[in-house]
């Protein structure tokens, strides 16, 4: 048995569902933006009659109409925001799902080691991810190419839309290291939402207050979209911080499940 193969093909519909909903959503952001940069002034004063604490936390800003990529970096917090749950919800099926299905048993008395088992699930996973965001970048590359009114960096472009990957990776090594610790769960659906919506709270308040220490704590902060757009390149302590909870995440995955108890049928 293929346990790599047969993970992957379970996660087939699910990666179909979420890449298409992921590209239905930059197409419908980007279509808009023809028509919001024609009216841009317009909608700039508009905008600012809003109080700045909302502004912030919608990630709004009123220079956001004036290009294709700032309009791009704005829409693309949402974009983020549905592709973290595509990637909780990976990250807690994947041991969950066997006991919520009645197949832990099954699945354990095959001559495969435990650390096999989670190998071929968590390659599966990063799978799906990597086939959701090369469709995505595709998809949004020519999207972003057809509506661009002037000319932009692509290595910009790229740069804003790979960070999807990276705080995917944190969400998919927060999820399975949330499945190994729960002993049972009848469905992951409102895990994956509570933990995903509770860190993007957290992110609006942070973006609200202006406390820097606190974007260490959202995975939602880790890449801010004007500092990359002003300096073309990535605060690297977030990203080193990312990497230590992903690692760290994981490994501690591994030991748990190697020894806890799982619960057959």
């Amino acid at each position: 048995m293929n346990m790599f193969l047969h993970e992957l093909k379970a996660y087939r519909k699910s990666t179909i569902i979420w890449t298409v909903s992921l590209i239905t959503l930059v197409v419908l952001f980007l279509a808009m933006f023809p028509s919001f940069s024609k009216e841009a002034d317009a909608f700039k004063e508009v905008m600012k009659g809003f109080p700045e604490p909302v502004r912030k936390a919608m990630g709004f800003s009123v220079d956001s109409m004036s290009s294709v990529l700032a309009f791009y970096s704005y829409m693309f917090l949402y974009t983020t925001l549905c592709g973290t749950i595509q990637a909780m919800n990976l990250g807690t099926s994947i041991v969950s799902k066997e006991v919520r299905n009645k197949t832990a048993d099954f699945l354990l008395t095959k001559p495969v080691t435990r650390r096999a088992i989670m190998t071929s699930k968590l390659l599966a996973s990063l799978s799906c991810l990597v086939i959701t965001n090369v469709v995505y970048l595709v998809a949004s590359s020519i999207m972003v190419s057809l509506v661009a009114t002037e000319k932009y960096s692509y290595k910009i472009f790229f740069m804003i839309s790979i960070t999807l990957f990276f705080i995917q990776l944190m969400f998919l090594a927060l999820g399975i290291i949330i499945s190994v610790l729960i002993p049972k769960s009848k469905s992951v659906l409102p895990i994956s939402l509570g933990t995903v919506f509770a860190f993007f709270i957290i992110g609006m308040f942070e973006a609200t207050l202006g406390d820097n220490t606190m974007r260490y704590i959202t995975p939602f902060k880790y890449f801010d979209s004007t500092y990359i757009l002003k300096n073309s390149s990535y605060e690297i302590s977030f990203i080193i911080v990312g990497i230590v909870f992903i690692a760290f995440a994981i490994i501690c995955s591994y030991l748990i499940y190697s020894k806890k108890d799982v619960h057959a049928a």
